[in-house]
């Protein structure tokens, strides 16, 4: 059987990498080619290029780099009608993996799956319906999602979200870390600007003065970052100023396994966390992280997103629980003052968000089958 896969961020690397684990449990003549990250190459996968050239978002942000990303899209596209896989998987990244599943399927017969359904309950609605031109089948992540993709003719199965197998630190993990780094029963303030780099460049600025303000009503404040490996030199850089110097949790120092157990560590471990929006929510919500939402973008993507927008929320746990417990600082709002006074507020209540965060968890599959397994197993009986 062969399969050709596309991912292009992190996120889609983890859910590519855990995709063909589960592959090999159900095939053991599997095949693979595409595009993907080091969760990815660890399984197998030689990468056609970096997929770091695919992680970029926003209106703004993608125009200076729209030739070179038609020129991958293009060859892309060529190599899978080459290869003439069983199926071709995409994970993610519409910007990218729509545009060359759309030339696959213009050329040939190749079945088209979709790994992580577009946020058509968000915004643009109007999505799915073109998909169903040269998208074959969807996985869902959230179980709202299948209907939307069968009402326009997409076949779509609900997976379960990755982040409800992914292991979780325990009490004495998170002891171990705070003894570790010498916080002692110190407030400990998670910060996650982001894997992009442009988000980091965005958002770390902000971010320390966030955290420098909450320092004023909790002296004694340490704050860790566990960063991302494509983006580490650019947090450590970006807050060589802060005046609340961070621990930087470096994936480059140490092994792929041992970078994740202390990132896990650090999310029991912290009082409170202030993240860039994205699935990470989901991250600190599997492990009972209280949180603060913050995201600055280029004023002309968000004014778009925003005039679009179909929900009011964009942070998943809000969504998925259907409460609005987690406060959010998007666009104009995403100033220091207004993200520090959420997050004291949230260290004064943090039970707020706990049943909101363990009902995301359940509604999201926890406690059933491996979603990684879930998804091969659609795969392969629509096959």
């Amino acid at each position: 059987m062969k399969v050709f896969i596309i991912a292009g961020e992190p996120s889609g690397d983890r859910l590519g990498g855990a995709l063909m684990a589960s592959f090999k449990t159900l095939r053991a003549d599997i095949v693979f080619e595409g595009i993907g990250g080091s969760v990815m190459a660890a399984q197998g996968l030689e990468s056609r290029f970096d997929m770091s050239e695919l992680s970029v978002m926003g209106i703004a942000e993608i125009l200076p780099k729209y030739r070179s990303l038609m020129a991958r899209i293009d060859a892309t596209a060529e190599a899978i009608i080459v290869a003439a896989p069983d199926v071709m998987i995409t994970i993610d990244s519409p910007d990218f993996c729509l545009r060359v599943a759309k030339r696959v399927k213009a050329r040939s017969k190749i079945r088209t799956v979709h790994y992580v359904a577009p946020t058509v309950w968000a915004w643009r609605p109007g999505r799915a319906k073109k998909m169903a031109r040269y998208i074959d089948h969807v996985l869902a992540l959230f179980p709202f999602e299948p209907p939307l993709m069968r009402e326009v003719g997409i076949a779509s199965d609900f997976v379960g979200h990755p982040v409800v197998a992914e292991p979780v630190a325990t009490e004495a993990d998170a002891v171990a870390f705070r003894q570790e780094f010498e916080i002692g029963d110190a407030p400990l303030a998670l910060v996650l600007p982001g894997s992009r780099r442009s988000e980091v460049a965005r958002l770390s600025g902000v971010f320390g003065e966030s955290v420098a303000l909450l320092a004023r009503a909790h002296r004694d404040l340490r704050v860790v970052i566990p960063a991302a490996g494509a983006v580490a030199d650019a947090v450590v850089a970006a807050t060589l100023d802060w005046k609340v110097r961070p621990i930087i949790l470096d994936p480059r120092t140490v092994s792929y396994d041992q970078a994740q157990s202390q990132k896990r560590a650090a999310f029991r471990a912290a009082n409170v966390a202030l993240a860039a929006s994205g699935t990470v929510s989901l991250e600190l919500a599997a492990s009972a992280t209280p949180m603060v939402i913050a995201y600055k973008m280029h004023w002309l993507s968000f004014r778009v997103i925003k005039a679009m927008a179909l929900v009011d929320t964009v942070t998943l746990v809000n969504l998925v629980s259907d409460a609005r417990v987690v406060p959010e600082f998007l666009g104009p709002d995403c100033v220091a003052e207004k993200i520090a006074n959420g997050l004291r507020e949230v260290m004064a209540e943090p039970q707020a968000q706990t049943a909101a965060m363990a009902l995301t968890m359940l509604r999201l599959g926890k406690g059933g089958e491996a979603p990684s397994l879930r998804a091969a197993r659609a795969i392969m009986q629509r096959l």
